[in-house]
């Protein structure tokens, strides 16, 4: 398991934990940080002992402020956006959406800018009551990246994202509940234990019908009928001949709970 000097990972019994730590500026995102991150997303999806991912960041305050402008600006001028992007904040977020592991997000704070976009990137977003998303782009000039203009408008409708997007208003945990942008709320004390407890329901979950999930819904945004019905079939195939589904035919059969390997 790699060493990481921005991250903590853990691994226990198959629930891979991500905490993004650097709490004095806010956790956010400097060049470190997205290697570290892109690093330890590369190594969940290899290692098969992992079954599920969780991603939190250290302190109480926020869970990712974006991009770490200062240390573009610490080099005499900002670096061609593009190249970053392309280079350091897509490859992340490609390999959240793309991993055929689920990911939960324990969002304890606010999350600003390509910040929310890792959150809203993740299946599952349980957060804290005092957490926040903003897509504070607008307030500097510019305009939604690491994801946010596909993910926020698919799930909140044109009208609504646009909104979001021009102002770059604060959402609080209660509106972010009501728009769908996150699963639920806890309070700040139970977020910890309550992102474990959905961590363990997916450990032992049929990991291999997971992934092909992910990999539908990825494609029902911009598939049509009739292409969706065809990736159903395909995929149907495939997750019939895994062990995980001989294992929960049988155990059906057998009126027992399934044991599920993620194989």
């Amino acid at each position: 398991m790699n060493s990481f000097e921005n991250i903590i990972t853990t691994n226990q019994s198959g629930i891979y934990k991500i905490i993004i730590n650097r709490p004095a500026t806010h956790n956010s995102l400097s060049v470190g940080l997205l290697t570290d991150l892109k690093n330890a997303v590369i190594e969940a999806e290899k290692d098969i002992s992992i079954r599920v991912v969780i991603l939190t960041a250290a302190g109480d305050k926020a869970f990712c402020a974006g991009a770490d402008l200062k240390e573009g600006l610490s080099k005499g001028q900002m670096p061609k956006m593009s190249e970053s992007l392309i280079n350091f904040y897509n490859p992340l977020i490609k390999g959240i959406r793309e991993s055929g592991k689920p990911y939960i997000c324990a969002l304890n704070g606010i999350a600003a800018g390509a910040g929310c976009s890792i959150a809203l990137a993740c299946d599952i977003v349980v957060a804290s009551s005092t957490a926040s998303l903003s897509q504070i782009f607008i307030k500097i000039g510019l305009v939604p990246d690491a994801g946010a203009s596909f993910f926020l408008p698919k799930i909140v409708g044109n009208r609504k994202a646009f909104e979001l997007f021009t102002s770059g208003r604060i959402v609080n945990a209660n509106e972010c509940l009501e728009l769908g942008l996150i699963n639920e709320i806890v309070e700040p004390e139970m977020l910890d234990q309550r992102a474990l407890e959905i961590a363990s329901s997916y450990k032992n979950a049929p990991t291999k019908a997971i992934g092909l999930i992910k990999k539908m819904l990825n494609k029902s945004s911009h598939a049509s009928l009739d292409e969706m019905l065809a990736l159903e079939a395909e995929y149907q195939d495939v997750a019939s001949l895994s062990n995980d589904a001989g294992e929960g035919i049988m155990a059906f059969l057998q009126k027992r709970k399934a044991e599920f390997k993620g194989k």
